[in-house]
């Protein structure tokens, strides 16, 4: 875990019969937080993040590298190096 993070505090709030958070607009911008968000928990407590609902797919993944104007003209030079 990074000892870099910030703390910030938030109270719990009535939410029906449950408690909930309201997390700070600059915290949702930040992540890219929308509707919702997955809570992991952990050992050291519980983790927030982005659903993946945005990732790439493998095969989108290879689409998108293929149509990426890539130079690798300097791969000739690592080739050549005689290392096998």
């Amino acid at each position: 875990m990074s000892r870099t993070s910030s703390e910030i505090g938030v109270k719990l709030i009535a939410i029906g019969n449950s408690k909930g958070i309201r997390i700070p607009k600059v915290l949702r911008e930040k992540y890219g937080w929308r509707e919702s968000i997955i809570a992991v928990e952990t050992k050291d407590g519980i983790l927030l993040r982005r659903e993946h609902g945005d990732k790439l797919s493998w095969k989108d993944t290879y689409r998108a590298m293929a149509a990426a104007d890539e130079d690798w003209s300097d791969l000739e030079v690592v080739v050549a190096d005689g290392l096998d």
